[in-house]
């Protein structure tokens, strides 16, 4: 698809923001997490005027590219021209996230069939992996209301978040908080494999379920695991995986 470049439009800084969500699109079609055009992924753009960019609905995950972003206020309302549409249904759960949450910067979210499993289970996440506890240390849940296009559903979701970083919308899929596109990233492959191990787990015999005390500690291994560097210590390698097949997510 010929979109025209918006680089001489944005600063150095959202154009940077930019590249790296389109780079977290096309990681999540290569992960196998997306469902056509039906998910979202949102970063707050730096600034005062809490603008977020969103993807073009009706393009593939492995379509987008920094141009094709679309830039919108609080209200909905596109910040630059653009010929797509914003999808209602994703603009009122990433909105709801970015307004309550001064601390995320970017949210993800996910209709993975692991993920929806899990979240159709009432036991929801089970502490039955290493994954699972790093999950497990920032997570909360929100009831299904259906399609998620209205308004008066924002108040509900933000409290049942509340400060977690981890959100499972309940019979609908998951949703992950990161202070960077790096970190959200990464929050959401953990969440991820967590709900995979646990699906695959139960269709054996009886589940091991790890000590609370271990989940306590979470923070510190992460930490320790990343060298304090969270998504950032895994973000480049990403990026050079996404580069050896495709560079398109630049233009």
């Amino acid at each position: 698809m010929e979109i025209p470049s918006v680089k001489h439009l944005v600063s150095e800084q959202e154009w940077a923001l930019r590249v790296d969500l389109a780079a977290c699109y096309r990681l999540v079609a290569a992960y196998g997490w997306s469902d056509l055009v039906f998910t979202h992924i949102s970063a707050r753009v730096p600034g005062p005027e809490h603008h977020f960019l969103i993807n073009p609905y009706g393009l593939m995950f492995d379509e987008i590219t920094a141009s094709s972003l679309v830039k919108v206020d609080q209200q909905c309302n596109k910040m630059i021209a653009s010929p797509f549409p914003v999808n209602p249904a994703g603009f009122v759960i990433h909105s709801a996230v970015h307004e309550a949450r001064e601390d995320v910067h970017c949210v993800l979210h996910t209709h993975t069939r692991a993920g929806v499993a899990v979240s159709a289970q009432k036991c929801g996440v089970l502490p039955i992996s290493q994954q699972s506890t790093f999950v497990l240390a920032s997570l909360a849940y929100h009831d299904y209301e259906g399609v998620a296009f209205r308004e008066d559903e924002k108040p509900r979701l933000q409290a049942d978040m509340g400060r977690a970083n981890f959100l499972m919308l309940r019979n609908h899929g998951l949703l992950v908080a990161g202070k960077s596109i790096a970190d959200a990233f990464l929050s959401m492959y953990t969440f991820e494999a967590a709900c995979q191990i646990q699906v695959a787990a139960q269709a054996g015999g009886e589940l091991t379920l790890i000590n609370p005390q271990i989940v306590q500690g979470v923070a510190e291994a992460m930490r320790v695991q990343t060298g304090g560097m969270g998504g950032a210590f895994v973000w480049p390698s990403l990026i050079r995986k996404l580069e050896r097949s495709d560079e398109s997510y630049k233009l």
